[in-house]
């Protein structure tokens, strides 16, 4: 069950969102922008629905604090209608916008909308024409699709996740092979090898990105080399 941090300063308003979302989502309900930020640090926090007019920390300041240490998505929940309000919390951050009164189906559908965009975004990774589904494990260069092995697929998605990273070949053995793994340098090189002349043969640019570090290892260039 996802967990959603609400964050208001009325008591009243959190009863009723708390009403509306207990039977879908676990919810942790405060009225404190600072209890808020210890839990955001300290517990695993789907989603926060942070209301804007609060007397200790406005909301649009309380999404620039959260942003700072945290990715989460955050809807903003406010009586205020101006556009210029609309585009100042978008621009500093939340995900999206709900105007009180709210109605609760549209709530429900706002919040699960921004789960699944969430959810894409991490399941999906995209460089330079490069799409990975870490679902799927499908990997397309512009569209077409390239045929990777298990261990190829779980080094390219390491270097993507991790770019301008230096990976020793120990540390790529420990992570793609596991600790208990028995193989040789050689087996990564091998690897390695192989994943640039598929991509290569697919037209992506790999030898522009995927660099060797000669006495070490490899890392995943973030841009190319100008």
């Amino acid at each position: 069950m996802k967990t959603l941090l609400l964050i208001d300063d009325e008591p009243r308003m959190l009863e009723l969102l708390t009403l509306y979302l207990e039977h879908t989502f676990r919810c942790i309900a405060t009225p404190s922008v600072t209890e808020a930020l210890t839990c955001l640090r300290e517990q695993h926090i789907d989603l926060v629905l942070l209301d804007i007019m609060m007397p200790e920390m406005d909301g649009w300041q309380t999404c620039q604090e959260i942003r700072r240490f945290s990715d989460v998505p955050i809807i903003m929940l406010t009586a205020r209608a101006e556009q210029t309000d609309i585009i100042k919390g978008l621009n500093i951050g939340a995900d999206d916008y709900i105007l009180k009164p709210f109605d609760e189906e549209e709530l429900l559908a706002r919040i699960q909308a921004v789960l699944r965009r969430t959810k894409a975004q991490e399941t999906m990774l995209l460089f330079e024409g490069l799409g990975i589904d870490k679902e799927s494990f499908e990997v397309t260069f512009q569209q077409q699709p390239i045929a990777l092995t298990p261990k190829e697929f779980a080094m390219l998605v390491l270097f993507l996740e991790h770019p301008n990273k230096v990976f020793s070949r120990e540390h790529l053995m420990n992570v793609v092979w596991g600790y208990d793994a028995f193989i040789e340098d050689r087996t990564i090189d091998s690897h390695v090898r192989n994943l640039r002349d598929k991509l290569r043969k697919n037209d992506f640019p790999v030898d522009d990105y995927l660099q060797t570090v000669w006495g070490i290892g490899y890392k995943w260039l973030d841009r190319k080399p100008i």
